[in-house]
């Protein structure tokens, strides 16, 4: 657990030292809090650090930031943040596809549920290309299977699958991993593997990492693209009872669960994306650089100042530029 406190820490760190000369000297709202560090016998870092919003993005990002919301976590019932999310992700798809117009219909795909994302119109040229989505939501719910695809559809007119796989804590490891795999190939009779992409955010991230591994296992051919946008570095927290409740009986250094343990080597071409105050900045930076280490044709970008899948979030102009840059990463490697 010291090495995740740590991380986070860092996290922050990283952060604070990124904003202007200027924005630091600022007064803090409780002058009685100051910059502070502890390192413990095991090498821990305890740390404060007042991180001032910087001036580099957006006036609408430095809004959303200085909302004086507290962190602490509420206690809620697994009903209760279910519909809590499928509320919100309803409202955010509302207010998505004003700004993105696309097509919605739900489906079925290899016996898996889906909801099938279409550009308005399809040129000719993309008709055999198709992007399958595995949203996030930390396993347990639906946080982003319209706010993750409804700009990448619009933006890069091509077809989205959002696969609607199997939730903990009644569908834990490998279940929602067989669906996505599942549904590929089933896609697999009808498009190229070059035609196809695969992507996702926070769960949906490490879940597209583990499918990468499950199909190199199976020696099935693999997409001609995958996105990681702000996934995890190993395996799940064992301290996290959401965690344990989907990883199930797995060993946490499976390499299918954890990819960080698994040969990475032929992997397709990859976009990682994460922000200066992502809680998961630090493992994606390090899978990013397990990517790397494999020999893929791996991208980091990581967005100044936001928080974890700040993408979600459609009023931000940080959000049209990540959704822009993961459209085009993504359409551009389908083909070769």
């Amino acid at each position: 657990m010291g090495n995740r406190i740590l991380k986070f820490a860092l996290a922050v760190i990283a952060t604070s030292l990124s904003v202007s000369p200027l924005l630091a000297q600022q007064s803090p709202c409780d002058g009685k809090q100051t910059n502070s560090s502890k390192i413990a016998a095991d090498g821990t870092a305890y740390v404060t650090r007042i991180v001032p919003v910087p001036a580099t993005i957006s006036p609408e990002a430095q809004k959303s930031l200085a909302r004086g919301e507290s962190d602490a976590k509420v206690p809620q019932t697994l009903k209760e943040r279910r519909t809590g999310t499928d509320r919100w992700q309803a409202g955010v798809g509302e207010s998505s596809k004003k700004l993105y117009p696309v097509n919605i219909a739900a489906d079925s795909i290899a016996g898996v549920p889906v909801r099938v994302i279409s550009p308005v119109t399809i040129a000719p040229e993309k008709r055999d290309r198709i992007f399958i989505n595995l949203h996030g939501g930390g396993f347990n719910s639906d946080s982003g299977s319209l706010s993750e695809t409804i700009p990448i559809a619009n933006l890069s007119g091509i077809k989205v699958v959002a696969v609607l796989y199997g939730l903990a804590p009644e569908h834990p490891f490998p279940a929602g991993l067989d669906d996505a795999v599942a549904v590929y190939k089933e896609l697999l009779k009808t498009y190229q593997p070059s035609h196809i992409a695969i992507y996702g955010t926070s769960a949906g991230a490490i879940l597209t990492a583990e499918v990468t591994v499950k199909l190199k296992q199976l020696k099935l051919p693999l997409p001609a693209a995958t996105g990681i946008f702000s996934g995890h570095l190993d395996d799940p927290n064992p301290n996290d009872q959401g965690n344990k409740e989907y990883t199930g009986t797995t060993p946490l250094n499976d390499p299918v669960l954890s990819p960080i343990y698994a040969d990475l080597s032929g992997f397709p071409a990859t976009l990682f994306i994460t922000s200066g105050r992502d809680l998961l900045l630090s493992g994606t930076t390090i899978l990013h650089r397990a990517y790397l280490r494999a020999g893929v044709d791996a991208q980091l970008v990581v967005f100044e100042a936001l928080p974890h899948a700040f993408w979600n979030n459609p009023a931000l102009p940080e959000s049209e530029e990540a959704d822009q840059l993961m459209a085009a990463f993504l359409e551009k490697h389908l083909g070769k």
